[in-house]
């Protein structure tokens, strides 16, 4: 992509509003842009690094068997009059919406309600089970704290899976398959070694549910992390559980935290007020046993804002930055050399897209090469690539992370690259 084709631009200030380092970052690179508290636009470099993190979670979600669909976020009132949320959330936390009839809707915060009737149509026996199914959608929440950029908003969009099974066990099996595919799904996203698997409050579901927490001085959370084995226990239940439940241990550390996913243990909360059941192998009915299992998309890229950042800007993993290279061409003030670093320019522009690397080339006429360079910096492009008068017939090479700079040749970069990308999948 040439960057003199972008409608944004990168800012050197922004509102004083926004106290987070992630929607600072975000809006002054160009990522987002704030509608309203708890609402973005994705912008073209923000949407190529949420696409990334999707696609990094539909593969695993497909990995361990998860069928995708897509649900309404239009909901009626009646399936959640039926588990009695209507009463205790409409108007609250649930957005409640009115037709010019005056009839009344909910606009979707969650999709248990909508998702238990769906494959109740379909799941009769015991041979139908188990089903996972999982959709990416926009969610709405009447957030009161819209803050924290991507952290906390009103409309975000969440990968919600929900499976469904003849019993405890089987559920259990599957739990613990997710769990797996979480870890997977946040260690791509270049999470992994920051984000603990934490024993929350179970609520009406269970005694415990599970959170993977994110340490992060950004944290709005708050986990005490087994030094023996890295389990980690949110402070909303510390009190009642003051030894590991995994290993025992008494030894923690206390971190701040963003939770980046949940997963639950429904049991049957969801099935039995829509009386959903199946026929077991002995011609009895049977509850469904469901479980659920989330990740909310644009709170996992401000998370990821939030680690991996310096005092020029982001930083980003080379599994989820809009693009591996940032091409920048430095002009002469000399005619013949600044047709030359021109030809140079292009043509390795050219041969990075034929080799298919993601590279957004700064060809921008009329800004300085010191607006490039702390462009370039703010934006966190994984690999910075510089053709200028200096580098002569070879191209710099430096790392967005590194302070090493390197002169190499073209045909070096373009090695390295591809190697690079071999890495990423």
């Amino acid at each position: 992509m040439l960057q003199s084709d972008l409608f944004t631009k990168t800012s050197k200030t922004i509102s004083e509003d926004e106290k987070s380092v992630n929607a600072q970052l975000l809006t002054r690179g160009g990522f987002v842009d704030k509608l309203m508290a708890g609402v973005y636009t994705l912008l073209p470099l923000g949407l190529r690094v949420f696409k990334k993190i999707e696609k990094i979670i539909r593969e695993e979600m497909d990995r361990i068997g998860g069928q995708e669909i897509l649900m309404p976020a239009l909901h009626p009132k009646e399936p959640w009059e039926k588990t009695g949320r209507w009463q205790d959330f409409g108007g609250k936390e649930m957005i409640i919406i009115k037709s010019q009839t005056g009839k009344e809707y909910a606009l979707g915060w969650t999709h248990e309600e909508i998702i238990t009737p769906l494959v109740q149509k379909y799941v009769k026996s015991y041979k139908d089970l188990p089903k996972y199914i999982y959709q990416i959608q926009d969610k709405f929440r009447d957030e009161l704290r819209a803050k924290s950029g991507l952290l906390r908003g009103r409309e975000f969009v969440m990968k919600d899976l929900y499976s469904f099974h003849k019993d405890e066990a089987d559920l259990e099996k599957y739990y613990d398959k997710v769990k797996i595919a979480y870890h997977q799904i946040f260690d791509r996203c270049g999470l992994g070694e920051k984000t603990y698997y934490t024993f929350a409050s179970g609520g009406s579901f269970s005694e415990f549910s599970h959170e993977f927490q994110t340490a992060t001085p950004a944290g709005e959370d708050i986990i005490h992390i087994c030094q023996k084995c890295n389990v980690a226990i949110n402070n909303e239940i510390k009190e009642k559980v003051n030894v590991c439940p995994e290993c025992g241990s008494k030894d923690f550390r206390q971190e701040k935290a963003i939770e980046v996913g949940n997963i639950f243990k429904l049991g049957t909360k969801y099935s039995k007020p829509f009386d959903f059941t199946y026929t077991n192998e002995k011609g009895e009915k049977k509850p469904i046993v469901m479980g659920c299992y989330g990740i909310g998309l644009g709170r996992v890229m401000g998370t990821i804002a939030e680690v991996y950042h310096d005092s020029k800007g982001l930083t980003w993993p080379l599994t989820v930055a809009p693009f591996i290279v940032h091409l920048i061409k430095i002009k002469s003030a000399d005619a013949k050399k600044e047709a030359e670093i021109s030809r140079k320019c292009s043509k390795f522009y050219q041969a990075l897209q034929r080799k298919k690397i993601e590279v957004i080339y700064d060809n921008r006429e009329d800004v300085s090469a010191g607006e490039k360079f702390s462009d370039a910096d703010l934006i966190g492009i994984p690999i910075r690539m510089v053709i200028s008068e200096k580098s002569g017939d070879k191209v710099e090479w430096k790392a967005r992370s590194g302070k090493e700079v390197e002169l190499i040749s073209a045909e070096e970069a373009l090695g390295r690259l591809k190697d690079l990308e071999a890495d990423i999948l």
